[in-house]
């Protein structure tokens, strides 16, 4: 499904920061940026990558901070302040 249609039916650009830690060295944290249009509140496509990265990758997570925005939003109109004409 493109990105246009997904915005459309109320999908939202998520950003996630993923701290983990690091499997050979566990008291180091390390920062994974996950970015994709997920649906606000529930997170759906997120939490299907959060268990697959508990499920098959060594980094144990520390913690997840997750960030969405409207792309699409209905048109706004203002008026000009100043208006001026060339010759």
């Amino acid at each position: 499904m493109s990105g246009l249609i997904r915005q459309l039916d109320g999908y939202r650009l998520t950003t996630a920061e993923i701290l983990y830690h690091l499997p050979d060295h566990p008291k180091l944290l390390q920062s994974f940026i996950w970015q994709e249009y997920d649906m606000a509140p529930s997170y759906p496509v997120l939490h299907r990558f959060l268990d697959f990265w508990q499920g098959n990758l060594d980094g144990k997570l520390h913690s997840v901070t997750v960030g969405s925005a409207v792309l699409i939003t209905p048109g706004s109109l203002r008026h000009a302040d100043v208006s001026l004409s060339l010759h």
